[in-house]
């Protein structure tokens, strides 16, 4: 990006609530990109998904609330549509409203790129006469996809057919949403950094349960790739923690499966191994539990000096014979 543009460019706005803003594009980039956002119209689940060659464009792009709905603000951000774009939501406005509001309210909107999906499902987006070429979006049912800077203008459309034809979870077809517009093209200056967040259709009043996903890959080649593998693995631990949140109420059995699971997807994870092995001996199955404990130990010896700790606050249930057969592998 020209220093010439970060160093001089200035922009003011009013807000729809009568306050003004300053928007100095030495504190807020220029994140050209392209994104996806989208609700679920099962689990109600809402997201933003993103990609861009800039540094760090979760923290820029994506906002979301449980219960509320999700926003993605890019080109020339104005990075306060995300916040006073839920709270809009939260006042009853429909998706649509909330776009229209903020972009009259904002003598830059020219520049802007915005889209925003309410916990209705309603979607809506916009993108300024003034975005770099190529530049557009494409509202759907629950959904809208929207780039500017591309290579072509060919992502938007490519975005839209593979988020509606994917199969699986609003996460996974996020991403397959952001590979097929990649594929497509991209951003004209190629890749840097991606991000997906998604939170409950329905807020619970705890914000610690209600954001489902929050993962960014901040300077990467190959940042949607990178993603994917993340959101792969956020799976896995969503056995690991079942398996935690089993182990607390001593439930050997569930633990056991979990921790299992978890292990089948990533098998050289040395913790899910660790897991599924002290489960196993849990449930009385200690014999089964020694190839992985011999693997465990030959590999990092500290699992070794881990394990009798368990013994003392009741995560592992075993005598103290077995106990020792297992210590005795990693000798």
């Amino acid at each position: 990006m020209k220093k010439i543009i970060r160093l001089s460019l200035l922009l003011s706005f009013s807000s729809a609530f009568g306050q003004t803003f300053r928007i100095d594009s030495v504190r807020n980039p220029l994140v050209h990109t392209f994104s996806i956002v989208a609700r679920d119209s099962i689990t109600g689940e809402m997201g933003v998904a993103v990609q861009s060659h800039w540094f760090s464009v979760g923290s820029v792009v994506s906002w979301a609330e449980a219960g509320v709905g999700a926003v993605a603000t890019q080109s020339l951000v104005n990075p306060s549509f995300g916040i006073r774009g839920l709270e809009l939501l939260k006042q009853g406005k429909t998706a649509k409203e909330a776009v229209e509001l903020l972009i009259a309210s904002d003598t830059g909107g020219a520049f802007r790129q915005l889209a925003i999906v309410d916990a209705k499902g309603n979607a809506f987006s916009y993108t300024g006469k003034k975005c770099i070429p190529e530049a557009g979006n494409i509202m759907g049912k629950g959904f809208s996809v929207q780039a500017n800077l591309m290579l072509n203008d060919k992502v938007p459309g490519a975005m839209e057919k593979a988020y509606k034809e994917a199969k699986g979870a609003l996460a996974e077809r996020m991403v397959a949403a952001l590979e097929a517009g990649q594929a497509a093209g991209g951003d004209i200056r190629g890749q840097q950094s991606a991000a997906i967040l998604i939170v409950k259709g329905t807020s619970s009043g705890k914000v610690w349960e209600d954001k489902l996903i929050d993962l960014r890959v901040e300077d990467n080649p190959q940042p949607i790739q990178e993603l994917k593998r993340l959101v792969k693995v956020y799976r896995a631990y969503e056995h690991m923690n079942n398996g935690d949140a089993a182990t607390e109420k001593s439930d050997w059995a569930k633990a056991l499966k979990e921790y299992g699971e978890a292990e089948k997807m990533f098998p050289d994870n040395l913790e899910m191994k660790f897991w599924h092995a002290v489960n196993l001996v849990n449930k009385g199955k200690a014999d089964e539990s020694m190839p992985l404990f011999k693997e465990l130990f030959a590999k990092e010896k500290n699992w070794a000096i881990l394990l009798p700790r368990l013994l003392k606050v009741g995560l592992l249930i075993c005598d103290e014979i077995t106990l020792k057969k297992l210590l005795d592998l990693g000798k």
